[in-house]
């Protein structure tokens, strides 16, 4: 990171914005005393002279508190213990006055949980709030959320704004990371752009379309985010028309309906709907991750039982799941070992690569897909989201799947990275491979598939291609869908 400058105002809400290895998360670590800086001065209202920050310990005594993606208190624990842990000016009050402030801090800020509620009992977005409500009652003066929606569904996200705009109107400022674009034109006042370690720019959201946002991030002046579909070239062999799978009244013990499902050679299709909708629970019953209770699965026409994602494998299906974290990436292990694991997994443990086997398959894909790592020996855990989601892409590329589920494969990722990814996944297409892919963003959806299955209530509600592939007609579909 060089020559950075930022400027956040009381009572305000500023994105900092830019695609991974930008230098959004440095400078977080600098403001906050992770990391030391080289050069440069932070300054506070109220100090004459700069503030000397050397441990988070230093920014949280000057009023600045982060709250990161990943929730870093401690779930065994009560809500008012989490509030008011390593809290000196506590240690000699009694537990019932302890509760007492939790609560009424709580209460202030309309956060539903109670002081003596065990924290590992509230969901994700509570447990974001109580994690606010410390930094509040340490007298928070900058708050920063680092990607705090990615894991929340819209009702929680919604519910994180309120809190985040009573805060601006106390006069807190807060610096909000994320990659979703809508919602930093939904909350926020200001965006500082980064790019390459260096500032690209400060601007008023209202002097900042989407399409100019992307355009700085990126550093290119393109407008092809939304016509990359035009970009690939259909699957045009004779086979076309081939059905490669289909099931017919699936169902499996996550509660979804029975649903039948096709897709043809070369073809980009997907599930959409809302959080919950069932969409990831089709995908899993099919690949054989949850157990199915019911109805038949059929490849290139000949039924075939699919009760283990080793199965899946063994007929050609490959399965991207949507949190690369718990069930993608291992990351204790190089990106070589992540890249092979498929495909030796198919080959049988008693039959391993050799190192220079790994290493050729390793260097092909990482050439391939351009993920950026030191080394075939990094652990996968030190790349970045999007560099890990590449090579869990490779992963499955080795295998040489016929068909392949992509799960929420651009998620919590820099928009460049998305749009490589869209790219990459209509360019499989064209040369033949059936992709199934979802997304939480329906225009995403829209630029890269071209058939829907739409979901309401974990069950199917309807299918759109063609004109109908609009953000209105599946809006109104999940909405209307089913009803008689």
């Amino acid at each position: 990171m060089q020559n950075v400058d930022f400027t956040l105002c009381e009572g305000e809400i500023h994105a900092l914005m830019g695609e991974n290895g930008a230098g959004k998360s440095t400078l977080i670590k600098v403001l906050t005393g992770v990391y030391g800086k080289d050069e440069g001065e932070i300054f506070l209202k109220g100090m004459e002279k700069a503030a000397v920050i050397h441990s988070p310990q230093d920014a949280q005594k000057l009023g600045i508190s982060t709250v990161y993606q990943e929730i870093t208190l401690c779930p065994n624990l009560s809500v008012a213990e989490n509030m008011y842990i390593g809290r000196e000016n506590k240690i000699y009050q009694n537990w019932k006055k302890i509760n007492a402030d939790a609560d009424r801090m709580l209460k202030t800020l309309d956060i539903p949980a109670q002081a003596k509620q065990q924290l590992s009992t509230c969901s994700i977005a509570v447990q974001q709030m109580v994690a606010i409500a410390r930094a509040v009652d340490m007298d928070c003066k900058v708050l920063i959320l680092d990607e705090p929606t990615s894991s929340l569904d819209e009702h929680e996200v919604e519910k994180l704004f309120t809190l985040m705009r009573d805060l601006k109107k106390r006069g807190v400022g807060i610096i909000f990371v994320t990659h979703f674009l809508d919602q930093v034109y939904e909350v926020c006042d200001k965006i500082t752009v980064l790019r390459d370690g260096k500032l690209v720019g400060e601007y008023e959201i209202k002097d900042l379309p989407r399409v100019k946002l992307v355009a700085k991030m990126l550093g290119k002046d393109f407008d092809d985010v939304a016509d990359i579909k035009d970009e690939g070239a259909c699957y045009k062999g004779e086979d076309a028309d081939k059905v490669v799978l289909s099931a017919e009244n699936l169902c499996s013990n996550q509660g979804i309906k029975p649903f039948d499902f096709y897709i043809k050679k070369g073809e980009v299709n997907g599930f959409t709907g809302l959080l919950g909708s069932g969409r990831s629970e089709c995908v899993r019953a099919i690949f054989g991750a949850d157990r199915v209770t019911s109805g038949t699965v059929s490849m290139n026409g000949k039924k075939v039982k699919i009760s283990k994602p080793i199965h899946a494998m063994k007929n050609g299906i490959a399965y991207l799941p949507e949190d690369r974290k718990i069930d993608g990436i291992i990351g204790e292990l190089s990106v070589r070992d992540n890249i092979i694991l498929a495909l030796q997994v198919l080959k049988g443990a008693f039959r391993p690569f050799s190192k220079a086997e790994a290493n050729k398959f390793a260097d092909e894909y990482v050439k391939l897909l351009e993920i950026k790592t030191a080394s075939n020996d990094t652990p996968i855990k030190s790349l970045s989201g999007g560099n890990q989601q590449k090579v869990i892409l490779a992963r499955w590329l080795l295998a040489n799947p016929e068909y392949l589920i992509l799960d929420e494969p651009t998620r919590g990722i820099d928009v460049g990275t998305k749009v490589e990814i869209q790219k990459l996944v209509l360019k499989l297409a064209s040369e033949g491979k059936s992709i199934t892919f979802i997304s939480s963003e329906t225009d995403e959806m829209i630029r890269t598939c071209s058939r829907l299955v739409v979901m309401r209530d974990r069950k199917v509600v309807g299918e759109l291609s063609g004109e109908d592939l609009t953000q209105n007609k599946i809006m109104s579909t999940i909405a209307g869908g089913g009803e008689e």
